[in-house]
C-alpha cells in the first residue's frame, strides 16, 4: 500500500477513440474523446497539460452523439483555450520557474556539458548542446535540484520525527506529488522544484509524516502541521497553480 499527496492530474489517459476535430470560432479545435465504462453522461473539460479539450463519454455511445455533443460547446471550448496558461517547452528564451522565481532559458548550442545557473541577471538557466537535446538536459538539471532540496528538506523532517526514510527518488508523475511506501521509501515530483520553497517543503512534511501514520486520519494531520505550520499556505498554492506546473516542460504522452 502506498499513501500520498494526489496531484489535480490523476486519471489521465490517453484517447480511447480518434480526435474529434470540429469548427470553432477561429478555426478549427482538436478534442480528445476518452470513453469510461463508469461514465453516465459526456463531460467536457480542458486537459490541464497540453491545450486540448477533453470529452469523456458512456463506453458505447454513438460518435454521432459525441460530435454533436461537442459541435454544440464550440465557443465554449474556445473561450477557454484562450483563456489557459500557455505550455511552454524547452527552447531558447523560454520562461522556466525554479523555487517560484522565473528564469530565462538560454540555448548555447556551441558549447558543451550540462545545464547551469548563470551569475548574471535576470536570473538564466543555461543550456549547451545540440537542440534536439534542450528538453532533456533542462529537465534532467531541474531533477537534481528537485532531489537535493527534498534530500534536505526530508532529513530535516525526518529528525524532527526521529523517524528513518527510506530510499529518496523524484519521478514525474501526474497523479501524485509525493507518496510514501510501507517499506519507507518516498517518491516525489521533480516539478515541485519550480513552485515556492514552501510549497516543497509541505510536501515532504506530508510524506515523512506517513513514515508515522500511513493515513490521513486527525493524528496524520497533526504531525503535518507539526512539522510545518505553513501547510494550508502551501495546500492552497497547490490547488490554485499546481496544475500549471504540468504545463512546464510537459512530459510526451
Amino acid at each position: 500500500m502506498v499513501f500520498g499527496l494526489f496531484s489535480r492530474q490523476s486519471g489521465r489517459g490517453k484517447p480511447s477513440d480518434a480526435p474529434l476535430t470540429i469548427d470553432g470560432p477561429q478555426g478549427p479545435l482538436i478534442v480528445d474523446v476518452r470513453r469510461h465504462a463508469r461514465a453516465r453522461r459526456m463531460i467536457l473539460r480542458l486537459s490541464k497539460t497540453d491545450q486540448r479539450a477533453v470529452v469523456t463519454v458512456p463506453k458505447g455511445l454513438r460518435r454521432a452523439a459525441i460530435e454533436d455533443f461537442v459541435a454544440s460547446r464550440a465557443d465554449w471550448i474556445a473561450e477557454r483555450l484562450r483563456d489557459a496558461a500557455p505550455i511552454v517547452v524547452a527552447r531558447d528564451g523560454a520562461i522556466i520557474p525554479l523555487r517560484g522565481v522565473d528564469h530565462v532559458l538560454r540555448h548555447h548550442p556551441d558549447k558543451r556539458g550540462a545545464a547551469r545557473l548563470s551569475d548574471r541577471m535576470p536570473a538564466t538557466l543555461i543550456v549547451p548542446g545540440p537542440e534536439e537535446s534542450l528538453d532533456r538536459k533542462a529537465k534532467d538539471w531541474l531533477k537534481r535540484e528537485a532531489r537535493g532540496d527534498f534530500e534536505q528538506a526530508v532529513a530535516i523532517h525526518a529528525d524532527a520525527l526521529d523517524v528513518v526514510p527510506g530510499r529518496i527518488t523524484v519521478r514525474d508523475t501526474r497523479s501524485r506529488w509525493g507518496s510514501c511506501a510501507e517499506s519507507g521509501a518516498l517518491s516525489f515530483s521533480w516539478r515541485l522544484i519550480m513552485a515556492p520553497p514552501h510549497v516543497l517543503a509541505y510536501v515532504a512534511a506530508h510524506e515523512v509524516a506517513h513514515l508515522v501514520e500511513m493515513n490521513h486520519g486527525p493524528a496524520f494531520w497533526t504531525l503535518v502541521e507539526r512539522l510545518d505550520p505553513d501547510m494550508d499556505r502551501a495546500k492552497t498554492w497547490l490547488k490554485t497553480n499546481g496544475s500549471d506546473l504540468h504545463r512546464v516542460l510537459p512530459r510526451p504522452d
